[in-house]
Formats: structure tokens, sequence, C-alpha cells
């Protein structure tokens, strides 16, 4: 499963390669004009990839991270 950005601004994740997630937790974080929205798994997986660094600028759309099932 592709997770992507919702908009554009600054991702910061809440998980590493590797890390076992549920549905619905937190993966990472994006945040633009002091508006902050969490990006939730759509289910559960372990995180194989992400996108960019934390910190990063992203674009809404850009895929911020791999869930494999």
């Amino acid at each position: 499963m592709e997770i992507c950005a919702p908009f554009a601004g600054i991702v910061h994740y809440h998980v590493a390669v590797g890390d076992t997630v549920a549905t619905g937790e937190p993966v990472a974080t994006v945040e633009a004009v002091k508006l902050e929205v969490p990006v939730p798994a759509p289910g559960p997986g372990v995180v194989t990839a992400l996108g960019y660094e934390d910190f990063a600028d992203v674009v809404g759309g850009d895929v911020l991270a791999v869930v494999a099932k």
C-alpha cells in the first residue's frame, strides 16, 4: 500500500523502515502553515520504504511510505 501526502508541506515521520503498523496508526504528519495533519496507515502491515527524509518538503500526492502486508 502506498501512503500519499494529502497536500504540500513538510513531512515528519513517526515510523521507520521495518516497523509494524496497525490500521489507522499515524505513519507521518504533514505540516503546512501551522496546520498539522496525521497521515494514517490504511491497513496493517510492515513499513518497507519511506519516500523522503524527515522534515523534507512534499507535494500533495507524493508517496510518503510503502506498507506491505
